[in-house]
């Protein structure tokens, strides 16, 4: 999965789970911090703009299922929460992963890398 890609999960799955609102991510593999913006609510959906690709990440939440267009990638991300977890699918590069929120940090498993990522929301 791109690393764009794998933000741009962490960032909504963080906002979903913890209810908090932030405009950056911290990507600790980077050691940087990437700007976000818009909204990601189970009751409004999720349209969050990444400001580093330019582009905007969107799609219809229930209260567990959401299916995520990705405008740069021009492909679907799947995002399932349950509780603090979440998994998923990415069509753009056929990865899957998992991952979990713990107040502000958020780690994901890109399937395809077989390795972890973490986030500071």
């Amino acid at each position: 999965m791109k690393a764009h890609t794998r933000r741009g999960i962490a960032y909504i799955a963080g906002r979903l789970v913890s209810g908090k609102y932030s405009t950056t991510l911290r990507d600790d593999s980077e050691g940087k911090h990437f700007s976000f913006g818009g909204e990601a609510s189970v009751e409004n959906g999720v349209s969050v703009y990444d400001y580093e690709q330019s582009c905007f990440i969107r799609g219809n939440s229930s209260e567990k299922s959401i299916s995520l267009y990705h405008d740069g990638n021009a492909n679907w991300i799947e995002l399932t929460i349950e509780g603090n977890t979440f998994k998923g699918h990415d069509k753009d590069s056929g990865a899957f992963f998992s991952g979990t929120v713990n107040g502000d940090f958020i780690t994901i498993y890109d399937n395809e890398h077989s390795q972890y990522f973490k986030y500071v929301l």
